[in-house]
């Protein structure tokens, strides 16, 4: 992501406003957009990513996306979905979204009990669910498809929909967010935690020091490295060598630059400890990385 042209701020409670027409909300967005940050809110999601590539935030998880991704994401669960973007960039129509009221449609089991089924389906998503395989390809169509549609038919297309990511198979379902995973979602929280994403990834190429952050919130770095892992589930350290190697893996891919320059760009002082932070993540080196993507 540019961080120079990120909006500055907190990530908060997002407030979600579906049309009087519609019982659900449907909608898509360029990247960047403001409301692409860290965020959370009381209705569930299903997110598409048309185009790009980048890295995955959904509480305590930390991963990689490319396009084509699509995700269920839980009431109350931060996400973000972030990519290194050159200053100006945009890349249009990147995201669509459908945000809706999982408590309101489960209510409706009294006439209609058949939605009973998806307490299961919503029930996990509390952690969020990565879908792959056909479920993907089936969701994605249908997702695309809604956008396109009105009155009865978006109904039942959206109606579909769930029915695909319900009955998706084990193989094409992955839990995110651990089990133990309990965000801190108060006011308090969320302005700090933008405050860290904000410093680190706009030094992400320089050397990061807990006790800059921990000054800047005004907290010891005993209490900032406890407070940094309640919130994250990771220590600030690792979550810093993540976020250097998923920026190191979209300069791999999308530049010619020498893994030497790429070590240095995104922070590491030699070339011996990124090579080995980088298989690590990745399970692979570099150079074996780039030939991989490259085929």
């Amino acid at each position: 992501m540019d961080n120079k042209n990120k909006a500055q701020r907190p990530s908060e409670l997002e407030v979600i406003f579906t049309e009087p027409q519609h019982s659900f909300r449907w909608y898509e967005h360029d990247y960047p957009f403001e409301l692409a940050r860290w965020n959370h809110h009381p209705q569930f999601e299903i997110h598409l990513i048309r185009q790009g590539c980048g890295r995955f935030f959904a509480g305590d998880y930390i991963g990689h996306f490319e396009a084509g991704h699509l995700a269920l994401i839980g009431p109350g669960l931060p996400h973000d979905w972030s990519i290194d973007l050159a200053p100006g960039e945009c890349i249009p129509g990147r995201d669509a979204v459908l945000q809706f009221d999982g408590d309101s449609l489960l209510k409706l089991r009294e006439t209609l009990p058949e939605l009973g089924d998806l307490q299961g389906l919503f029930t996990r998503a509390r952690q969020g669910i990565e879908f792959a395989g056909a479920t993907q390809r089936q969701a994605r169509e249908l997702l695309e498809a809604i956008g396109q549609s009105s009155g009865l038919k978006r109904l039942w297309l959206f109606l579909s929909l769930l029915d695909v990511l319900d009955n998706a198979p084990a193989a094409d379902c992955r839990l995110l967010a651990s089990q133990q995973y309990a965000p801190l979602l108060d006011g308090l929280t969320t302005a700090r935690m933008s405050q860290v994403f904000d410093y680190i990834h706009q030094d992400l190429s320089e050397e990061l020091r807990m006790s800059v952050i921990a000054r800047r919130l005004d907290m010891s770095e005993p209490a900032f490295s406890r407070f940094f892992k309640r919130t994250t589930g990771h220590t600030f350290v690792d979550l810093t060598r993540k976020l250097r190697i998923q920026r190191a893996c979209r300069l791999l891919l999308q530049t010619r630059r020498s893994i030497a320059d790429i070590c240095f760009e995104v922070g590491y002082a030699n070339l011996s400890n990124f090579n080995r932070h980088f298989r690590h993540e990745m399970l692979e080196t570099p150079s074996e990385f780039r030939k991989r993507m490259e085929h």
